[in-house]
């Protein structure tokens, strides 16, 4: 089929600045639009004229020219749909998006009064879920398109150190064999939503002072009952009273003055049940080594001496394994699939923005999914924001669409579009980000609200942050830059652990969090097997070990990942391959810059 093509393009005139990539992409344009080499030859042909191209077929081009596939995509579905015929005398008018000035006849009124252009909408979503937005014109070449390396693996883990930064190219593998695996689908996974909180459509922004206390104050209280639960702690007392022997006491980490957590002074304040909610001075001079960061419930072995400073000998910053191991995932489950469950489970994990801050082609998300598309894993897993509201042409308000429809068609047709290709045996998650332009700007944050209706059953959305269950492998996310905020605030690195997914207390400036609805949704009793923690900072996948290990036991593990985001910039970021076997040291992982 190559040689066809290159031999149709040489029949017309036509050379290569890069051959092999340009007629390997040709080669998927033939397969996905059911076109011969002759008709897209054609369709270059009309487009190079159209645009005063020279001959020479430049790999730049290829982004610009799949757009012009694709609309020649929707001129078919047009033309086939008895109830509608579209009149014009300029083609290159269609081509340019000058939908305006055609003319439309509709054979019968539409009972509900949509308009045609809506309905023309439609149909090219159900197509293809490519970009349709006929107002603007099409960009030919983008920093981001004319990058000559498409996927580089960066990093791995458990996998042979000669994998490294191998150059991977789109479309390296050969099309026959991707065409064999999709007609043999790898087995579909299981899901459960674990946690989805808060509901959509929940009330916010009415937290009351007294919401915040509760919820620092129900912190401190399940930290101690999980201390005491474990055998391994005293009751703890009030670390404000003086006492001359060793004593033991649970308290939130807390910073006397404005600003970045200094060593002196920080106050340790103890629940009301054993305090009254005091603070006292907290003297850290005896230890070596600690790690905290204000809003941190922690245990504290020490000393007070005058009553006025506990002088810590210990700091107890994780919950013993065989708590969080044995404590019950929250009762409420959403079952979506009722399939074998293996404790195995491949899948590919992206953060937003899906677009570079050049425009709103959305380039890195197709090329993201046409990468899944060949790998095949059973879940892809994209986190907000997608409709991001620091992109500089939302902040100019240079767009000629509502932010829910720019969602719709940009994202979730793409996303229809991938698993209505790859057939029942995938599935995508989506969870939002207060970043999101047509999502409610709170955390933490309802889950989209995607309508069965409109969009096939394999798409789902979860809440922010959010947990669920995949062939019985726990995953938790949050779209929120807990690691970034964390590295501003804490005084040493590497924190220990916890049980929420944004300790830190005050939150950072930006983050719109609501104590009313933090104490279901921030809260997770059990380690997860994977944790999705996307972030500005340096892209990483890391095996934890979390809590304390009793008379020997193993530690909890976790494989926490960052994976970086999709687009920087004018460029292309990073994304994460992740192929989970049983437990965290024996899966492999990989980060790929796109």
């Amino acid at each position: 089929m190559e040689e066809e093509i290159k031999a149709e393009f040489t029949r017309n005139g036509f050379n290569f600045d890069d051959e092999e990539e340009i007629l390997q992409k040709c080669l998927t344009f033939c397969i996905q639009y059911k076109l011969s080499a002759s008709d897209l030859v054609s369709i270059w042909d009309i487009y190079s004229l159209n645009r005063g191209l020279e001959f020479t077929v430049r790999s730049s081009h290829m982004g610009a020219f799949l757009e012009q596939l694709q609309r020649e995509q929707v001129d078919k579905v047009k033309q086939k749909d008895s109830g509608l015929h579209l009149y014009s005398n300029d083609v290159a008018m269609i081509l340019h998006g000058n939908i305006e000035e055609t003319e439309v006849i509709l054979d019968t009124p539409n009972a509900k009064g949509t308009s045609a252009q809506e309905k023309l909408s439609d149909s090219a979503q159900k197509t293809t879920g490519g970009k349709f937005t006929f107002e603007k014109p099409l960009e030919s070449v983008t920093p981001f398109g004319s990058r000559k390396s498409k996927f580089v693996v960066q990093t791995t883990i458990n996998e042979q150190p000669n994998i490294q930064t191998i150059k991977v190219e789109e479309d390296h593998e050969n099309s026959e064999d991707d065409i064999i695996k999709r007609v043999q689908p790898s087995q579909k996974c299981s899901l459960l939503i674990d946690r989805s909180q808060p509901e959509p459509g929940c009330r916010f922004m009415y937290d009351r002072i007294e919401d915040k206390f509760d919820f620092m104050e129900n912190c401190i209280k399940k930290r101690a009952a999980a201390y005491v639960s474990s055998g391994q702690y005293e009751e703890p007392v009030d670390p404000s009273v003086a006492s001359q022997k060793s004593i033991f006491a649970v308290g939130m980490i807390c910073c006397e003055e404005e600003g970045r957590l200094k060593e002196k002074p920080i106050l340790l304040q103890s629940s009301v049940e054993h305090s009254g909610g005091q603070r006292v001075r907290l003297d850290l001079q005896k230890l070596n080594q600690f790690s905290i960061f204000p809003g941190q419930v922690v245990g504290i072995e020490g000393h007070n001496p005058s009553g006025h400073c506990l002088i810590a000998s210990k700091i107890i910053d994780t919950v013993p394994s065989s708590i969080t191991s044995t404590e019950q995932l929250p009762s409420k489950r959403q079952a979506l699939d009722h399939v074998i469950q293996s404790s195995k489970v491949s899948l590919i994990v992206a953060a937003g923005p899906f677009t570079t801050s050049g425009n709103l082609l959305f380039e890195p998300l197709t090329e993201l999914l046409s990468y899944a598309r060949r790998k095949q894993p059973q879940l892809l897993v994209l986190l907000g924001p997608f409709i991001d509201s620091d992109h500089p042409n939302l902040k100019k308000g240079n767009v000629d669409q509502t932010f829910d429809d720019m969602f719709r068609l940009e994202v979730l047709g793409k996303l229809q579009d991938y698993v209505e290709y790859m057939g029942s045996s995938v599935n995508v998650i989506l969870m939002p980000s207060f970043r999101d332009a047509n999502h409610d700007f709170v955390f933490p944050q309802p889950a989209f609200e995607i309508r069965p209706a409109d969009f096939i059953h394999q798409i789902y959305s979860v809440s922010n942050p959010g947990m669920f269950s995949a062939n019985e492998v726990k995953v938790a996310c949050c779209t929120v830059d807990i690691l970034k905020h964390l590295s501003a605030e804490e005084i040493c690195r590497n924190p220990q652990g916890g049980s929420n997914f944004y300790p830190l207390y005050p939150p950072a400036e930006e983050v719109p969090l609501d104590f009313s609805l933090a104490n279901e949704a921030l809260q997770f009793s059990s380690v997860p097997d994977i944790l999705i923690l996307p972030s500005d900072l340096a892209h990483f996948v890391k095996v934890l070990s979390l809590g304390e290990g009793n008379n020997g036991e193993e530690q909890d593990k976790c494989l926490c990942i960052n994976p970086g985001r999709l687009a920087r910039g004018e460029g292309g970021g990073f994304f994460v391959e992740i192929n989970y076997s049983g437990n965290p040291d024996s899966s492999t992982a990989s980060i790929i810059r796109i």
